[in-house]
């Protein structure tokens, strides 16, 4: 058998020479001279395809072809495609050497669908790439020692940290292909390193990739190694569920890349795993595409030239969002003027204006607001009558009711506005003012201060007026101090001597002073120096309506409670320090998805009550609720629970108790537990919007995860005929409220892997009854790196192998797939305004505060550039 020796793609001259060993197999040599290099290329050819025997160069590159061509199923047996494949990557790997002659295109394997998913093995992050070698420099110089750079802070010198295990490997694996022995690196060595490790090209990161598995560099990778660098990836993405499974998910691997069961998997196996497609996304109409495209150019920022129209334009949108807040803040800020307005000028008319000057008139318009301020703003915690007006009444159309604890907040400092005009003009203008009166500009206040003019400002402070004010001024710095969110959540440095006195229990305590704040605002208000008749005397008038609702608010609910405990069913315990406790369904007990309840555990203490969402349905006969250990009460209450639930020493399995699961019926030891409710929350409305987007991060999934299951519920109670969808939501007039949801999309963000397990049922529950896909689930786990980090590489590799071939996630155990990273919140508003045109969408977020300003703004954004309405709620208790 015979053929050209040069091998046409290649364009150099080469000699042929024939070894033939049997009939059906002949060994061709050829050799190849670049000016003063060479190399020669043993081929062993057969009826079934071509291999590499032996190949001797300089450039060590030429090994990787040894099993370029062995025979498998899915390979050409047709020798002409053979000898075409090994010109082709021949010439790839000459190419370089021979710059004078045009080598034929190389496939660029990112342009292909399946790489721009992975968008390549990326070992440095993009920020570092940009940044470039000199940035890399200098963190060189600051961490080397004598010059060198150990191993141990390779990672952190090129970015790569939170991994210094896998960073390690990466190292190792770069040395070992240069022949490196020690642990420490130079700066020149470093810097060719960062080049392979920044290279553009997937070639150069896929055969790093590979080099950190193959370790001894034979350009085969056994299922021990493969198991080796699964281990590594999980522990790199805290994922421990995997490492439990290691053997099992390596196995996985091996059948998929070792059909015929050689013992090893090659380079080329595992370019092809890496670069296998995703499962194809749902393809979009023509009209929806364009759709797509449409949103996308609207939502382009574009700059007006004209700044009164841009700043029109603003406001336009702005009053579209809030015009329930603005008119409720313009008619409380409207009272308050009015009210300054009206004392300011009546004392300015007084006979004191002539001794205390425009002093007393501000002190007394600061008092009048204070009044009114200290009345209203006992009604936004009055919360039995918002839910009541929320529920019942139309009010909520005009109201913003989802605001109320933020009106609170508001009006209190409107108050501390209001002490600070109160006060200050009395201690710094008028009181001197009155000390230094002449007694003929005393004499006509001797019916207010006495026949003997005040002497010093003793005369002030040892009266009721005086030790009153001076009662409310500290209780007041106290209450406001541990309001705030700094000391509330307890984000104080430990080592702070008032880290102990932060945290929600001293917030709670400190609060409840105003039960004496209120009976030395009462008192204050009374002993007053100029007002003597009774109804000029007018605090106690601002104060008694709001007074006696908040009142008969806590006596309704003490009663209401009615100190009898609830029968608890099971307590769970998950892991990420979160417990459930599921209890029987008090008669009389009504809610809806979203709201809440207060609860309370006498075994903790008698007065402290916490607010939970109930994470069951409606429909179910029992309560359940979800807790996360976040402070003192809650710590305690879980410990309580794990003493029940624990299970003996000997019967303990040997993992940490923080990743087990524990269940416990036995409720006769469980603590006692009194509940408080239900009370409205922006989430008990979502029935009213056609689609739903419910964005939860970690433990803020739970009023979420109640509104899912109850759209299930109705969704199949629809589908079974029980009711009409006219009947599935009633008021107690017997009018018919139209349940008018239709699709719901719930994205979890959660950052640890067993988060999933709190709600893992609710999933599984969703995936085999919602059979018409009116919910969409989508959970994402950032402990992962994201697509395209080698550290996840080969996790979303194994993900899509083990997901084509069982059907579930390997880190929920479930049939819904598990996402990397955050989402891209953009495109998501972007995908549900695509698809749901002319619809109101209800967003609807609990979780941490610094994603509120984001999913406000696109909210925004989308409603106004798009004809999808979207509608931003946040939870707030």
């Amino acid at each position: 058998m015979a053929y050209n020796g040069n091998l046409g793609p290649l364009g150099n001259p080469g000699s042929v020479f024939e070894d033939p060993e049997s009939k059906n197999s002949s060994k061709r040599s050829t050799r190849f001279k670049d000016k003063d290099e060479y190399m020669e290329i043993t081929l062993n050819v057969r009826e079934d395809g071509v291999t590499i025997q032996n190949s001797r160069g300089k450039d060590q590159e030429m090994a990787l072809l040894a099993n370029l061509d062995r025979p498998t199923p899915s390979l050409s047996t047709s020798l002409s495609s053979k000898l075409k494949q090994v010109g082709s990557e021949l010439r790839r790997m000459t190419s370089s050497k021979k710059p004078e002659v045009r080598p034929a295109p190389r496939l660029d394997r990112t342009m292909t669908g399946a790489a721009r998913a992975l968008k390549g093995l990326q070992f440095v992050t993009h920020n570092m790439v940009t940044q470039g070698w000199t940035e890399v420099e200098k963190r060189f110089d600051k961490l080397a020692v004598d010059g060198f750079l150990l191993r141990s802070r390779f990672g952190q010198c090129i970015g790569m940290l939170g991994s210094e295990e896998f960073a390690g490997q990466v190292f190792d694996s770069l040395a070992r292909r240069r022949g490196i022995t020690a642990a420490v690196l130079t700066k020149d060595q470093l810097k060719e390193f960062w080049q392979q490790l920044s290279d553009p090209g997937f070639d150069a990161r896929l055969q790093t990739f590979f080099d950190m598995v193959d370790k001894n560099l034979d350009g085969q990778i056994t299922e021990e190694e493969v198991k080796e660098i699964i281990t590594l990836s999980a522990s790199a993405n805290k994922l421990t569920k995997i490492l439990d499974r290691v053997d099992e998910y390596t196995a996985l691997i091996m059948e998929e890349l070792d059909p015929e069961h050689l013992g090893y998997i090659d380079i080329k196996n595992l370019e092809m795993l890496l670069l296998e497609p995703q499962a194809p996304a749902a393809k979009l109409t023509s009209n929806t595409s364009n759709l797509s495209q449409l949103i996308s150019q609207k939502l382009v920022p574009t700059k007006d030239s004209n700044p009164i129209r841009r700043c029109c334009r603003r406001i336009s949108y702005f009053m579209e969002d809030n015009w329930k807040r603005v008119w409720v803040m313009a008619l409380w800020l409207g009272i308050c003027a009015g009210l300054f307005t009206w004392k300011f000028i009546a004392y300015k008319r007084h006979v004191i204006f002539e001794v205390m000057s425009y002093c007393v008139c501000v002190a007394k318009g600061g008092a009048e607001t204070t009044k009114l301020n200290m009345a209203i703003i006992l009604l936004p915690i009055c919360r039995n009558t918002i839910t009541w007006l929320r529920s019942k009444t139309r009010l909520g159309a005009i109201v913003p009711f989802n605001d109320s604890l933020n009106f609170h907040k508001v009006i209190a400092w409107g108050i501390a506005v209001g002490v600070a005009l109160h006060v200050v003009p009395h201690l710094t203008c008028d009181f001197p003012l009155l000390l230094h009166a002449t007694d003929e500009e005393y004499e006509p206040l001797k019916r207010f201060f006495g026949d003997k003019r005040p002497p010093n400002y003793w005369w002030f402070v040892k009266g009721v007026e005086g030790v009153t004010g001076l009662i409310l001024l500290i209780l007041m710095i106290i209450a406001y101090t541990f309001a705030q969110p700094y000391f509330r959540r307890n984000k104080l440095d430990p080592a702070s001597p008032f880290y102990r006195f932060a945290g929600f229990n001293t917030f709670w305590y400190s609060h409840h002073l105003f039960i004496i704040v209120y009976i030395a605002f009462v008192v204050h208000g009374v002993c007053l120096y100029i007002n003597r008749t009774w109804y000029k005397k007018t605090t106690w008038m601002y104060l008694a309506i709001p007074l006696t609702l908040y009142v008969g608010e806590r006596v309704l609910r003490a009663f209401r409670s009615g100190y009898k405990s609830v029968r608890i069913l099971k307590a769970v315990l998950y892991p990420g320090n979160v417990y459930a406790v599921y209890m029987d369904r008090p008669h009389g007990f009504k809610y809806k998805s979203g709201q809440y309840m207060f609860v309370n555990c006498p075994e903790i203490s008698l007065f402290e009550w916490h607010p939970f969402t109930i994470t069951s349905a409606p429909g179910e006969k029992n309560l359940s609720m979800h807790i996360r250990t976040r402070g003192d009460w809650t710590t305690q209450l879980r410990a309580n629970f794990m003493e029940v639930c624990m299970p003996p020493i000997s019967a303990q399995p040997s993992n940490s108790q923080s990743d087990m699961i524990m269940t416990s019926n036995e409720t006769s030891k469980f603590p006692k537990l009194l509940i408080d409710g239900p009370y409205g929350a922006p989430a008990q409305d979502y029935w009213k919007y056609d689609v739903l987007l419910l964005i939860g991060l970690g433990i803020g999934a739970t009023p979420l995860i109640s509104i899912v299951k109850d759209v299930l519920d109705n969704t199949q109670m629809q589908k079974e005929g029980l009711m009409s969808p006219e009947d599935l939501r009633r008021n107690g007039k017997g009018k018919r409220k139209t349940f008018m949801t239709q699709r719901a999309y719930f994205y979890w963000v959660t950052r640890e892997e067993g988060s999933f397990e709190w709600f893992r049922n609710v999933m599984t529950e969703v995936e085999e009854k919602d059979k018409e896909q009116v919910i969409e689930l989508h959970n994402h786990c950032t402990s992962v790196y994201a697509e395209g980090d080698a550290r996840s590489a080969l996790i979303i590799m194994l993900q899509s192998l083990n997901q084509a071939k069982h059907g579930v996630d390997i880190v929920t155990g479930t049939r819904v797939k598990t996402h990397f990273a955050r989402p891209n919140w953009r495109n998501v508003f972007k995908h549900v305004a695509v698809h749901h045109e002319n619809q109101r969408v209800g967003v609807f977020y609990c979780g941490d505060q610094t994603l509120v300003p984001e999913l406000r703004r696109l909210a925004s954004d989308f409603s106004h550039k798009t004809n999808t309405k979207f509608v931003f709620h946040k939870e707030n208790f």
